[in-house]
């Protein structure tokens, strides 16, 4: 326990109250008094228990708490031990003396500096009850008492203002002020018996009566107490607010008046004191409305009116005695300690604070809310903790923003409390300025008599000194010092005006430093350099002293000298010009190398320099916002500061001599400088943002732009960070700044510091005025904020409008960076979106926003300028998005139980926001989001005093929501409008006063989290975040475009939003039908962007694989194979994250299928993903019944998948790559395959229709034959047991499949066994021999090879023999029956089966060993057995036999032939064949090719393996080599090659004549023939590159295949081919696919025949490409007189239309390719069609130039039916002899035909040069455009489609000119005038006015064909020449524009007609100048 004596260190301090609230800052101790002070006892732990946590604790154990030992902690050591002994008496002997010495004022400021409220912990208790006491009464001295001189100095020179942090203490008085009289008034709820006293109105807020019930006579006062408070806690507390017409009736109702006076009831009784109700935080309660609180004291036994008494602290004693004990447990409960005051409602002030003063007669507020009221639960029947009310709507907290009180009602803390520690920190501050002062002045004066500097100062001259650099520093931090202490006004003018004198020798002393940094310079320059470093940091820092002074805001004129600014300014250019950039922008260039190394070895000391300069920067900055300086100064130091903002810096760290954050603080500096000149000077703000925009193509792109760091850690460009503040600004008034324009000095008449206010009149002078004058105070309102937000509104507009301008005319790759910049731009802004620093960011965005949709909405503008909207609106999409996903992650993590109310109100209105249906007079409520976070702000202001613009713009903008919400409401609701009003007047205050809202109101302190959600919340009814449907809208129309780079584009917009927002996708949502529309898109850019978008919508939202899956598997046929390889991937995902097997199984059948692609990339994708779904999972080798079970699942999904397509080849050769021992996995396949297997033949005898779940036996036995192809080791031989008995079912033939699958198992399994299963093997081979004569010929070819296995595992082979022997005797027997008679039909039939018997034999048996027993049975004298089978079987095959017959003997001899292929060359097999192929019989020939197949795939075969095949040993080696000496390298190359050149030409008939099986049989043929290399490769490459525009798919992807292959081997052979094979190809496609047509017509998009064509060749460069092309376009000349013209329509005309449609229709893949294809189709144009045009013209149209024009005649012109009309000219007659007409010849039929389809092609081509130009957007030029002119960068770009262009028109178009071919004479007719219109007048550019001879146009000519009066050029490419018509008369012509009509002229004189010519065909230069014919326009 502690002592009761006051000195005794380890007990309770001399003002701490024993009601557990200590005071936090406790004075020094002072000696003990005389007598010893009555001391109440600790509480009970039953007494304290219901004011702690423990109290939700049922039952409670106190032994969880541990006990208490007062005193045990050490004792705190007395203020005698802190310091010396010898000190101490010192300083009390100089306190005694009355000494003002520096070292006692200096200690008792370190003192003073020790008792400050921030260096001493405080502690928060709640009060607990008090029972009452009776201290002795004692005589209490002075707390100075007996303290020692120095200890009494500290006493009484030291105020610690302190309050207690509950509300039942008073408020704190300070010290030695006794006539502070306190007014106790009770604050908090009392539970009574009897109603709570009500005070006047004028004592405070009235408080409603609670009725409690009142403990029983037994318990003590304490006890129930207790029990009351503990129940109180218990129970669930109802908010009631009362309306002040509730209060005033209750106060009527009041019997007892309280005391006018003391607030005081005479004999009321003592009342217990409720605990604190949740809903009350003291630390948020303002001045204005803080009570005195009540402090429970031992009642004494003195009257209240001795207050003297009350500022003595009571030293309270340990109650040891039990008397004292058992008088305070006997106190009765409502015994007065004093009549005039209960114990409840007064008790003396805290002895610490001085007690504040206040009115008795003090009237309430007019913004006083009323006091909370608690009603307890009255009945335990009805339980509330299971209701809970819920508004309609949510409630403003009325708590949270009290109106503080006026200066004449501060209390005694405001005046004496924290004021008078202030005062006392400015006075020693100012006492340690001046003690400097003097210091530095003596030391000036020492300096300049010894003529020798000293610590504080140095000379500069004889006569003149300055101070140190050191000195300098401490001067400045005392200036600051005393500025900030508001007493710098205190400092002599004369003291300031000396110390401004000292800095000015530095600064003339730097004028004399040569400071630039030169490159040139050496080791030695740079220390003579940085040794002038000192005197320029003292310079520096002279310059910042002088400019401190300045901003001190003193009046007095002297100290604001504009020398010393210019010498500062001065100071400051020189060391930026000379030392600052020159630095930054050095690099260790060869030329710099050693000055680089030698500085960046003193970094240090430059850093330093750089750090002192960024300074010098800063305090300009702030002297510029302090008073106004001259134009040069403002206009310099804006310059400087951009140039800092957008000088370049180094790439890398090590590439500079300082660190580039180094350079970034002065950067930063910058930026604040010209946010001070924008905003002090309007008039040169536009100016300042024209220098930014102009500037910003210096900025550094990526990561290293954004250096500029935000509070929440992200980066962003400082530039972005510039522009956001400058618009923020802009809505601020400039008086903001903290001064006038126009205040160039300050003056002696100007008025008190602080900010001046701009005079304004207004008619409303209070918030009641507004209230009920609202109308007129909104008005007032919206005329001051509406000007600010339109001058944001306008800057942010200049900026965006800039930015995006510039953009639209640069690219992401181009010389400009503006394109990236606007991306940085809005992501930058998107960042500080919701960031409540920044609310320009909105402001920026939405400007944006709607230049965005302004773009999207234009039709005339371009596809990559809709491309940057749609990303950009992507972007901004996503921001919103992401900003509502914000605001509802913090309203689910908000605290809404909070005793103010607010977090509930930010979350019901953020939840009515987000659904836009927040009402909008909530969202500007004064205690509403927007006041939430300007008090935020306003709390970090001291912290960034950058906020500044962010809080001008959030009370502007919070302004102009005011009066548009005033004005939205049409009906009048009073109390809407009343407090609309009051806003009104509120924030037009705080517009003109930024420190209006903090002096008038408190509010409670906001969190980041609070903050940041009420800005959001805002936001979200902002013009931007309300487009978010908009913009979403925009998006998904965008993907219906026409144009395929905007449907490209707008999916991966729709990608950012997705990312942010999911939610988008819930329900029937149209964004997922839109998205699988687009992946059916024709663009394979668009499909690939949808896959990618629905793998994110997948991956956010798995319940729509379901739905999505089909497609996905659909688009592993796409045409892109990266889109097919995307959409596996994509799948594979699905597939693992899946468990329903019909989708698992249509996704394994898809990929199945792509192991066959044509790309080998996307085959081996397909593999690799099969392995990983069916494979992979099972490595894990785990033998569990669950992993039996998942793998009796997995089989029956494979054999669901086999079931639902034709993979069982694709799924042997995925096994087989799986298996093979260059896999590195291997090994752990085969472990799972060998599982699989042993699941398989649990499932082989499932039989049970009606289990869905379980595969049948038939589909198992399918897989397990699957299996064994890949790999026999799977099996094992008790397996094969198993599958006996299907063996013994052959013979029934019940089941073919079933059949064919066991005997294929057999054959692959058999050779892994040993002769140790003979009898197994004997009774197998006995159950086949017997199905040999009935089995079909699939099945007999495993039936034979099985029993050839066993016969070599039994080591016996004479059955064989036997069998085939027999066979071929009764061939022999056949063959003599046949000489004499045809053979019947039964015949026949054994013969089939006889033939094919020995025809598997000789391709399975060896049976040479058995020569003898054949030639002895069958008479011969064979020597091979396959010789003598061939020699026997072949005759059959001679036509004279039946076509059966003939069949089945070329089936024989084939397979004999394909094991014995020496066969092949023998005459009588090789004639045989010939003959086949001759008779071109289509069911021979397959006879033939089958056997070709079978042969050279097993040649192939056996080439990989021999390959692959290590060599062993040296003979190994060399065989390989001696193979490799042949092509092909195996033994049986030569005869393959001999066949393959023998029948190549029929194999390639046979593959071109027709597109069915028979067909693909010959393509497979000759792909093994080309994959072997043994022909030339032009042999087959014409015929794959035909084969590649079949129809059917199979043909055409084998034909693409091999095409590929050959060129990526042989491109310079087989590019030589091309042109050959395009004409092949459109034969193929004439007679073959009989559609002569270029290209193929689906659905709107239109596929070339040749477009695998140029597949191949994008393996290709682009040059070789390019000269394909013009080939291409070659093979449209023609020669008109030898065209064929024996067809109906001439075959060159059906052959131009082919190549022309694919030319226009391939898709390029550079803009070089577009323009060579279009300017060799001028080129064509221009020279071959000039002369068919003329052709036309003389025989078909029949005109001449055989008329001459007389002088001042007239003009003829060609009507468009052939007619001479004759135009008349003003004035001059024409006479009617010269009138004729011409008569239209009759052509020949033949030869319009012939001009007819010279024309049609050169239509054809023309259309297509337009269509390209066109959709391409190359410009529609005039036919004499045949150059395409474009920078060489330019070339190998990927060329842009223009939107809205198809090809449906020029598809109409080429269809139909060959159509009029046919048409008859009038059709031909107007082919021809058509195509002499297109050559004499473009249609593009026809004149639809008259021209200056008023010659009217005429309808279907337009205009003429342009001569020109020079000489013939010759044209760029031409081929063939014409001569240009020149007038040769004049004498009537007016010289200007000439007629546009072909015209005949006569000249003047009569001269001979000039030769007819043909138009220029090359573009030609506009000529200026009249009488010359050359203006198309």
């Amino acid at each position: 326990m502690a002592n009761s004596w006051s000195g005794a260190h380890n007990g309770p301090p001399n003002n701490n109250n024993w009601d557990g609230a200590p005071q936090a800052n406790p004075p020094p101790p002072a000696p003990p008094p005389a007598h010893p002070v009555g001391f109440a006892r600790p509480f009970t732990l039953a007494e304290v228990l219901p004011y702690t946590p423990f109290s939700a604790i049922a039952p409670f154990d106190s032994s969880v708490l541990p006990s208490p030992s007062i005193g045990s902690a050490s004792p705190a050591p007395p203020v005698t031990d802190l310091i010396p002994s010898l000190d101490f008496e010192s300083l009390n002997q100089e306190a005694t003396a009355n000494s003002t010495s520096r070292l006692l004022q200096q200690t008792v400021s370190q003192v003073q500096r020790l008792l400050e409220r921030g260096n001493i912990p405080e502690y928060k208790f709640k009060t607990g009850p008090r029972a009452a006491s009776s201290p002795s009464p004692a005589k209490h001295s002075s707390l100075a008492a007996g303290l020692s001189p120095f200890s009494k100095m500290v006493h009484d020179s030291t105020s610690i203002p302190f309050r207690y942090p509950t509300p039942d203490t008073p408020t704190p008085a300070a010290n030695n002020h006794p006539n502070v009289i306190t007014t106790p008034v009770p604050t908090k709820q009392k539970l009574s018996a009897k109603p709570v006293i009500k005070k006047e109105p004028g004592q405070g807020k009235r408080l409603s009566s609670i009725p409690a019930s009142t403990p029983g006579p037994s318990a003590s006062p304490a006890t129930s107490v207790n029990q009351q408070a503990h129940a109180a806690n218990k129970a669930r507390f109802e908010i009631v607010l009362p309306t002040k017409k509730e209060l005033e009736q209750q106060a009527g109702l009041a019997n007892i008046k309280p005391h006018p006076s003391s607030n005081v009831i005479p004999g009321a009784p003592p009342t217990p004191v409720a605990p604190p109700t949740p809903a009350y935080h003291p630390q948020y309660q303002p001045q204005a409305h803080q009570q005195p609180q009540v402090q429970h004291q031992p009642p004494v036994q003195q009257q209240p009116q001795v207050q003297q008494q009350a500022q003595v602290q009571q030293q309270p004693q340990v109650p040891h005695h039990p008397q004292v004990q058992q008088q305070r447990n006997q106190q009765p409960p409502q015994q007065p300690a004093l009549p005039p005051l209960s114990s409840a409602e007064a008790t003396p002030a805290s002895r610490t604070a001085t007690p504040p003063k206040r009115n008795g007669s003090q009237s309430i507020s007019s913004s006083q809310k009323p006091v909370i009221a608690i009603e307890l639960p009255k009945t335990k029947t009805f339980n509330k903790s299971e209701f809970m009310v819920v508004a309609d709507e949510p409630e403003e907290p009325s708590n949270l923003s009290l109106k503080k009180r006026k200066h004449g009602d501060i209390d005694g803390d405001d005046i004496y409390g924290e004021s008078l520690d202030l005062r006392q920190r400015a006075d020693a501050a100012l006492h340690e300025l001046r003690v400097f002062l003097h210091n530095a002045f003596q030391a000036e004066n020492a300096a300049l008599a010894r003529r020798q500097g000293n610590d504080m100062v140095v000379l500069v001259s004889e006569n003149e000194a300055t101070l140190t650099a050191t000195s300098q520093s401490k001067a400045q931090a005392l200036l600051g010092k005393t500025i900030s202490l508001n007493c710098f006004r205190n400092v002599p003018l004369e003291e300031l005006l000396h110390l401004s004198r000292l800095s000015e020798g530095a600064l003339k002393l730097a004028e004399t430093l040569d400071i630039k940094v030169d490159e040139a310079w050496v080791a030695a320059d740079v220390e003579q350099w940085l040794s002038q470093l000192p005197g320029l940091e003292m310079a520096i820092r002279a310059g910042r002293t002088s400019l401190r002074i300045m901003c001190g805001g003193r009046q007095e004129k002297q100290l604001y000298s504009q020398d010393t600014i210019e010498h500062c300014l001065d100071l400051f250019k020189r060391i930026i010009d000379g030392i600052v950039i020159p630095i930054a922008e050095l690099r260790a260039t060869p030329g710099a190398n050693e000055l680089f190394k030698t500085l960046a070895h003193n970094k240090k000391k430059i850093v330093a320099l750089f750090s002192d300069c960024q300074k010098l920067f800063s305090m300009m900055a702030t002297l510029i916002s302090s008073i106004d300086t001259s134009d040069t100064v403002t206009n310099t130091l804006e310059f400087t500061a951009s140039r800092l903002i957008f000088m370049e810096t180094a790439h890398a760290e090590k590439d500079s001599v300082i660190d580039t954050q180094k350079f970034d603080g002065l950067r930063l500096v910058a930026m604040d400088m010209l946010s001070q000149i924008f905003l002090l000077n309007p008039e040169q703000r536009k100016g300042i943002f024209n220098e930014i925009l102009s500037s910003l193509e210096k900025l550094p792109l990526g990561k290293r732009a954004r250096t500029f760091k935000l509070v929440d850690g992200t980066s962003i460009q400082p530039v972005s960070a510039l522009i956001m503040r400058l618009v923020q600004t802009s809505a601020g008034k400039v008086g903001d700044a903290g001064r006038g324009k126009g205040n160039t000095m300050p003056s002696e008449d100007d008025g008190a510091e602080g900010p001046r206010r701009l005079p304004q009149s207004f008619s409303i002078q209070d918030e009641d005025h507004g209230a009920s004058q609202h109308r007129i105070a909104i008005q007032e309102l919206d005329d001051v904020s509406e000007a600010l937000i339109k001058t944001a509104t306008n800057s942010a507009s200049d900026v965006v409008q800039f930015i995006v301008s510039r953009a639209l005319k640069s690219t992401k790759s181009g010389d400009t960076p503006y394109r990236n910049l606007l991306d940085m731009f809005v992501e930058d802004f998107a960042l500080c979106l919701d960031n409540p620093d920044w609310p320009a960011a909105e402001l920026l965005l939405r400007i944006f926003m709607h230049l965005m949709f302004q773009l999207i909405e234009n039709d005339k503008q371009s596809v990559t300028a809709k491309n940057m909207a749609l990303e950009l609106l992507g972007s901004m999409g996503a921001a919103i998005s992401k900003l509502r996903g914000h605001v509802r992650k913090g309203v689910s993590s908000l605290d809404t139980q909070d005793s103010d109310g607010l977090g509930l109100f930010l979350s019901d209105l953020a939840a009515a926001a987000l659904e836009l249906k927040s009402r909008p007079e909530q969202m500007v409520a004064w205690t509403g989001p927007y006041r939430a976070t300007l008090e935020h702000l306003e709390s970090r202001f001291s912290e960034d005093p950058h906020l500044a613009s962010a809080i001008s713009f959030l009370v502007s903008d919070w302004a102009s929501k005011i009066c548009k919400t005033y004005d939205d409401y049409e009906d009048d609701v009073a109390e809407r409008d009343h407090e609309l009003g009051r806003l009104a007047y509120r924030l037009r205050e705080m517009i003109h006063d930024r420190q209006w809202l903090s002096r008038e109101y408190s509010f409670k302190d906001i969190s980041q989290s609070y903050a940041r959600l009420s800005y959001s919340i805002t936001l979200l009814r902002s013009p931007l975040c309300e487009a978010f449907n908009t913009i979403l809208n925009i998006l998904l129309n965008s993907m219906a475009s026409d144009q395929p780079t905007v449907r490209s584009k707008s999916l991966k917009s729709v990608n950012q939003v997705l990312e942010t927002d999911p939610s988008i996708l819930d329900g029937d949502s149209v964004v997922v039908q839109l998205i699988l529309r687009c992946s059916n898109d024709s663009s394979t850019q668009v499909r690939d962007s949808a896959l990618g978008l629905i793998g994110k919508c997948i991956s956010m939202r798995p319940a729509l694989e379901e739905q999505i899956t089909p497609t996905v598997v659909e688009r592993f046929n796409d045409a892109g194979h990266g889109v097919r390889k995307r959409a596996m991937k994509l799948a594979k995902d699905i597939y693992l994250r899946n468990s329903n097997r019909t989708l698992r199984s249509t996704i394994a059948n898809g990929l199945l299928h792509r192991i066959q692609d044509p790309e080998e990339s996307v085959r081996e994708l397909a593999r690799q993903v099969i392995e990983e779904i069916w494979f992979a999972p099972f490595h894990s080798g785990q033998t569990s019944a669950a992993s039996k079970i998942s793998l009796a699942d997995h089989v029956s999904l494979m054999v669901q998948t086999v079931n639902r397509g034709n993979v069982v080849s694709v799924l042997d050769k995925v096994l087989q790559a799986l298996l093979a021992p260059s896999n590195k996995t291997a090994q752990a396949s085969l472990e799972v395959c060998t599982k699989l297997v042993e699941s398989m033949f649990d499932l082989v005898d499932s039989t049970d229709p009606e289990d869905a779940t379980k595969p049948s036996g038939r589909d198992v036995l399918q897989i397990l034959m699957i299996f064994a192809k890949a790999e026999a080791s799977l099996f094992t031989f008790e397996q094969l047991r198993l599958l006996r008995p299907y063996i013994t079912s052959i013979r029934s033939n019940e089941d073919p499949a079933v059949s064919k699958a066991v005997v294929v198992i057999y054959r692959r399994v058999l050779p892994q066994l040993s002769s140790a299963h003979s009898q197994f093997l004997t009774e197998v081979r006995g159950e086949l021999m017997p199905t040999v004569s009935t089995v079909s010929r699939p099945l007999m070819n495993e039936v034979m090879a099985c029993l050839w296995i066993i016969s070599g595992l039994l080591d016996t082979s004479e059955h064989m023999a036997r069998l085939a022997a027999s066979s071929l005797k009764a061939i022999q027997a056949l063959h003599a029956k046949s000489r004499t008679q045809a053979l019947d039909v039964r015949s026949m039939r054994q013969f089939e089966r006889y033939s094919l018997i020995v025809g598997m034999a000789g391709k399975h048996f060896n049976l040479d060993s058995h020569l003898d027993f054949f030639n002895k049975m069958l008479k011969t004298n064979s020597s091979s057995i396959s010789k003598l089978m061939v020699d026997l079987v072949v005759p059959f095959a001679a036509p004279s036999y039946h076509m059966d017959v003939r069949k089945a003997a070329l089936d024989s001899v084939g397979l004999v032939c394909q094991a014995w292929p020496r066969n092949y060359v023998s005459a009588n097999v090789y004639t045989t064949f010939q003959h086949v192929f001759d008779e071109q019989v289509p069911a021979l020939e397959a006879m033939v090719l089958r056997s070709f197949k079978e042969f050279l795939l097993t040649e192939e075969k056996r080439s990989e393996e021999a390959s692959e095949a290590p060599a062993i040993n040296g003979a190994g080696k060399g065989e390989k080599k001696r193979e490799l000496t042949v092509i092909g390298g195996t033994n049986y190359d030569d005869v393959a090659s001999a066949t393959t050149h023998r029948f190549l030409k029929e194999i390639i008939r046979i593959a071109t004549a027709t597109q069915d099986n028979h067909a693909f049989l010959a393509v497979e043929v000759l792909a093994s023939i080309n994959r072997q290399g043994l022909v030339h490769p032009k042999e087959t490459g014409v015929t794959f590159i035909t084969l590649e525009t079949s129809s059917n798919p199979r043909i055409s992807e084998l034909a693409f295949l091999e095409h590929k292959a050959l060129h990526a081997k042989h491109e310079t052979v087989v590019e030589r081919e091309y042109v050959k094979a395009v004409q092949s190809a459109f034969a193929y496609q004439r007679d073959i696919v009989k559609d002569s047509r270029g290209a193929i017509a689906s659905n709107g998009v239109y596929t070339p025949k040749l477009q695998l064509l140029m597949e191949v060749l994008k393996i290709s460069k682009s040059k070789n490409r390019q000269k394909f092309l013009e080939k291409l376009c070659g093979q449209l000349d023609f020669d008109i007189g030898k065209l064929d013209m024996s067809e109906g329509v001439p075959s060159h005309v059906v052959y131009a239309r082919f190549v022309t449609e694919c030319l226009a229709y391939f898709e390029y893949l550079t803009v070089g390719e577009v323009g060579c294809v279009v300017g060799a189709m001028e080129r064509l144009v221009t020279g071959t069609g000039a002369g068919v045009a003329q052709q036309i013209e003389m025989e078909v149209l029949g005109v001449r130039v055989d008329v001459l024009e007389e002088e001042g005649g007239g003009a003829r012109q060609v009507g468009v039916d052939g007619q001479m009309v004759q135009q008349q000219q003003q004035q001059q007659p024409q006479p009617q002899q010269q009138q004729q007409q011409t008569e239209v010849p009759k052509v020949d039929l033949e030869k319009l035909r012939r001009l007819t389809a010279g024309a049609a092609v050169l239509l054809g081509v023309w259309e297509a040069r337009t269509y390209l130009r066109r959709l391409y957007n190359m410009g529609i030029g005039g036919r004499r455009e045949n150059k395409v002119k474009m920078q060489g960068k330019d070339l190998s770009k990927a060329p842009v489609k223009a939107q809205g262009v198809t090809g449906e028109k020029f598809w109409e178009e080429m269809g139909g000119l060959v159509g009029r071919l046919m048409g008859g004479r009038e059709g031909m007719m107007e082919v021809c005038r058509g195509f002499v219109e297109l050559m004499n007048v473009d249609r593009e550019f026809l004149v639809g006015e008259e021209d200056e001879d008023g010659l009217l146009m005429e309808e279907g000519v337009g205009g003429g064909s342009p001569g020109s009066g020079g000489e013939e050029e010759d044209g760029v490419g031409e081929k063939r020449r014409g001569r240009k018509r020149k007038s040769e008369g004049g004498g009537g012509g007016t010289p200007g524009k000439k007629k546009r009509g072909r015209s005949s002229s006569v000249g003047g004189g009569g001269g001979q007609p000039r030769k007819r010519g043909r138009p220029k065909k090359v573009v030609r230069e506009e000529e200026e100048g009249g009488g010359e014919e050359g203006d198309w326009f």
